[in-house]
Formats: C-alpha cells, structure tokens, sequence
C-alpha cells in the first residue's frame, strides 16, 4: 500500500528499507534464466555467490546459494553458462540491495537452446522479417564497408585481407566488439547502428569466426535480429562455418558461409572484372567483325548486280526502246497522215465534181432576186423584175422579158 509522506513527515531511510524489505518477502519463489558472468566459490564457505545477466540487456542481479545446491551442478555450469534458477528475492536492508537465493539451478542444454531458437525463429518469421522481399541488394563496388567483428580476431583478418587483396582501393570502417559473452548483443547492436547512421558505408558485414551453440548465441538474440531488420544499409552475416545458421543468417540481405566467403562475395575482384572486361571487349570486337563481314557480304552482292554494275544499262536498254517506239509511232501516224490525206482529196475531188461552181463552170448560171431567192420556177418572177445571174467567172444583172 502507499505510504503518505511530505517533506514536514518523511521516513527514515532505515522504515522505507524496512518497508520494502517487506514487499519483497511478499514475493513468492520464481524461475529465472540468465548468464552467469561472475562466480564466487570461497574455500571453505557454505555460500557460493553467482551474478545472473540478461545477455539482451545491460541488466544484472546478484544470486546466492548454498554450497550443496551449487555442487550439484558444478561439473556443467561456470562462468559464461546459461542456466534457469529457481530463486525466492530477497531484500538486504543494511546495504539497501536485492538478491536472489536459489534453491535450485539448472544448466540449459543445447537441445533447449535450440527448440527456443527454433520458436523464435518461427515468430519473427510470421512478422515477415526474413521475407525475401524486405532484403536489399548489395551494391557491385562499395566504396566504404562497414565490419562488426572481434578485436584482432581471424574474422576480422580474413575479411580486411581477402577484400583488399581482391579490391585494394576498398576502405573500411570497423566497429570492433565483444562476440560472446553477455556484452556481445548490445556491442554488435549499437555498432550496427552506429555504422547504419553513416551515410558512406554502403554495406555492412557482421563477422565471427566458429564456436559451439552457447557462443553463437548472441547472434540469434531478438533485439539483434530486429536492429538488422531495421537497417537502411544492406547487411551480410558471417557468423561461424557453413554448418551455423544463427537468425542473423535469415534477417541479412545476404548469408556468407564464412567471413572469407563475405569479402568475396562483398568485394568484386579486380583481376575476374578485367578479365570480364577483356571477355566482353573480345565479344564486342568479334560481333562487330561478324556484323561488318556479313554487310560487305551483302554489299558486295548488291554492287553485283547488273543495275549496280552498269547502271546506265536500263536506262540505255530503255532508250533504244524509246527510240524503236518514236520511230513506229512515227511511221503510224505519217501512215494515218498519208490516208487521210489521200481521202481528203478524194473528198475534195467529189466535193469539187458535184459542187454548184463545177456546174457553172459548164456554162450554167443561177438566178437570184433581189433577196437572194434562187429563182426555180418563172412564175417566181414578175415582168420587168430585176435579178441577178451568177455565172462561173462573177455575176451580172439581168431584166426579166415577158413580151417574147
């Protein structure tokens, strides 16, 4: 319950340790999973003093127990094990500090590990975490590579000696860090970060060398497997050998079998990029060649042919037939010519034979009045009646005569 308190009644430190001294035996017994990262076993003393860690947190708690419950498990269990301890909290007022004291511990076995891991693994995947969609592709040069790795480790030898013997303008930024034990998932996570905040890395490369499952475990904790899912930065796990597959292995954007096998896979090599040049250049050069052969072929078939050979030829051909047809139509048409005018003179000459000026050149003559009546009847015309006679050679007037 709460305690009313002011700054006119405060408690003495001695009733608030009393007070929670008392909550805290309220508690009753409870299981608990950690690391231990420190062991005390004093010759002789009946207390062995352990401190339980969260390898996923900066968090630690004091545990105690008595010397027959830690000897029941000594042989598997020291410093570094995981292990599940059933513990009743306890208050220490005098100092003010909380502890645990175990009444039992038990080592976690591999197999539990690993059934663990395996639940975890199938979680994270359902969130979508290791869909292949969410992985981004890694860039073919990098210019600047991010390594997470131990200090001075063979991991971080390999990766920095393969990259530059393959690429040697490559450049690094390592974050050296603790890859086991229980400063490992906060170091590799802050350092992910750190190198994911920097806008020249281009890929980052998490490396460690083999280890058994204890060891590797840091590399499948949840906090560390969501830092990489979180990153803008393309990551490549290289944790262990080809056999490990920590969930780092299922979050990265690429898996390597090695950290050697990162750096190849990270880095182009110079000499397989020339030699891939050469190659391409060589197959250019042959498609080139090929091409050119193939139209001076086509060229020298089309220069060939009569057209392009002489091509003055078609037009001679066709002028000669030109001529040939000027020359028909020519003699067609002084034939037509020659016709019509034969026939023209045959007509003219009928029409000459039986025109009227033919008859009046026989000696006829034709009379018209004074209106220009030809005259076929006399009783057309009165006595005294002028008219006009038309003859071969003109025309003269005449009188008509009744009296005869």
């Amino acid at each position: 319950m709460a305690v009313n308190t002011s700054p006119e009644a405060p408690l003495p430190v001695g009733e608030v340790s009393r007070l929670i001294g008392s909550w805290i035996d309220r508690l009753g017994a409870v299981w608990v999973e950690g690391q231990i990262t420190q062991l005390s076993r004093r010759p002789g003393a009946g207390v062995v003093f352990l401190t339980l860690r969260d390898p996923s947190y900066d968090i630690s708690v004091s545990v105690t127990c008595f010397r027959q419950v830690f000897d029941a498990v000594a042989d598997v269990v020291g410093e570094g094990a995981r292990v599940v301890v059933q513990a009743k909290p306890e208050w220490y007022a005098p100092r003010g500090q909380l502890s645990l004291r175990a009444v039992e511990i038990r080592p976690v076995g591999v197999g539990e590990l690993l059934a663990r891991l395996e639940q975890l693994k199938k979680a994270l995947a359902a969130e979508g975490l290791f869909a292949a969609e969410r992985k981004k592709r890694l860039p073919f040069l990098p210019q600047l590579v991010g390594l997470v790795c131990g200090r001075a480790s063979a991991a971080e030898r390999d990766v920095l000696e393969n990259a530059r013997h393959r690429w040697p303008a490559v450049r690094f930024e390592v974050r050296n860090v603790a890859v086991q034990g229980v400063h490992a998932v906060p170091q590799v996570v802050q350092a992910v970060k750190d190198l994911d905040a920097i806008d020249d890395v281009d890929v980052i490369i998490v490396a460690r060398g083999g280890g058994s499952v204890e060891d590797l475990l840091p590399f499948s904790d949840e906090q560390l497997v969501r830092a990489v899912a979180a990153c803008r930065t393309p990551v490549v796990s290289a944790i262990g050998h080809e056999p490990d597959t920590p969930l780092l292995d299922y979050v990265a954007d690429l898996r390597a079998s090695t950290p050697t096998d990162a750096a190849k896979k990270v880095v182009p090599d110079v000499g397989e990029e020339y030699e891939r040049v050469r190659m391409l250049r060589d197959r250019a050069r042959r498609c080139v060649g090929a091409f050119l052969e193939r139209e001076e072929r086509g060229l020298a078939h089309a220069l060939a042919r009569p057209v392009i050979e002489d091509p003055h030829r078609m037009i001679d051909e066709r002028a000669d037939h030109v001529v040939s047809l000027t020359e028909r139509a020519r003699r067609c048409l002084g034939h037509a010519l020659d016709r019509a005018d034969s026939e023209l003179t045959h007509t003219h000459a009928r029409v000459v034979a039986l025109s009227p000026a033919a008859t009046l050149k026989r000696g006829y003559a034709v009379l018209q009045k004074a209106d220009g009546h030809v005259v076929r009847d006399p009783g057309e015309v009165a006595a005294d009646e002028a008219l006009r006679a038309r003859v071969a050679e003109g025309e003269f007037s005449v009188r008509v005569d009744t009296s005869r």
